[in-house]
């Protein structure tokens, strides 16, 4: 599954917004929109984010980055808020924060800054075990076995991207960014080429299916 995020945040247009365009990014999204009930919810340690907005009913955005940050010391903190003076920033870098977007703010941004802080707290593995074959992502290798499946770096990286989000939709704009590092203007037809070569070389070491095509929407691996 992807990562978890907690989104708190009391306006409910910009959160149906963020959750729906964060869900698309294969992310798992919970909302809650009042800052008491955020600080209980991420409490519990299940979440790889927060995305907090500082204006909050219940208890202040603020407050809740200082009392989850004194017990969770390594998950990335992101405020969202209107408040655009210098004060305000420290003031959230001070209590915990990573980072801190201003509103109004472009969604593609936003999602580029809350990838930088997954990067930066997730370990990497180095062997990925899928299904029948593993991926030594070190050494650009893949096996099943003894046997090693030759891939180009584009099928190994595309294949690594489905892998580490097993089960998960990936769309074609993720996978697109992701593999070739921008975003598509409308044209994602490289993707079919390499996702057919991919699945032509694993077909002897797979189960059908292992590769799926969601038809409008992207691809998985179920293996």
């Amino acid at each position: 599954m992807g990562s978890r995020i907690l989104l708190v945040e009391d306006e409910l247009g910009i959160a149906k917004f963020l959750k729906q365009g964060l869900e698309e990014e294969s992310f798992e999204v919970d909302v809650t929109h009042n800052g008491r009930e955020g600080l209980l919810r991420s409490m519990s340690g299940e979440y790889d984010l927060l995305l907090l907005d500082w204006v909050l009913p219940g208890m202040s955005g603020l407050e809740v980055c200082k009392h989850f940050r004194s017990e969770f010391r390594e998950t990335p903190i992101i405020f969202l808020t209107a408040k655009d003076g210098v004060d305000e920033t420290v003031y959230a870098l001070q209590a915990g924060a990573n980072d801190y977007v201003k509103k109004p703010f472009h969604f593609s941004e936003l999602l580029e800054r809350i990838k930088v802080q997954l990067r930066q707290t997730t370990p990497v593995n180095d062997l990925i075990e899928v299904g029948p074959i593993t991926m030594d992502t070190s050494n650009y290798r893949v096996t099943k076995g003894s046997r090693e499946i030759a891939l180009t770096r584009t099928e190994f990286a595309l294949l690594e991207f489905l892998a580490r989000n097993k089960g998960v939709v990936c769309s074609r704009e993720s996978i697109f960014e992701n593999i070739w590092g921008s975003r598509p203007d409308g044209e994602t037809g490289v993707i079919d080429v390499h996702i057919n070569s991919l699945r032509k070389k694993l077909r002897p070491y797979v189960a059908e299916g292992f590769l799926r095509t969601v038809r409008g929407v992207g691809y998985s691996i179920e293996g």
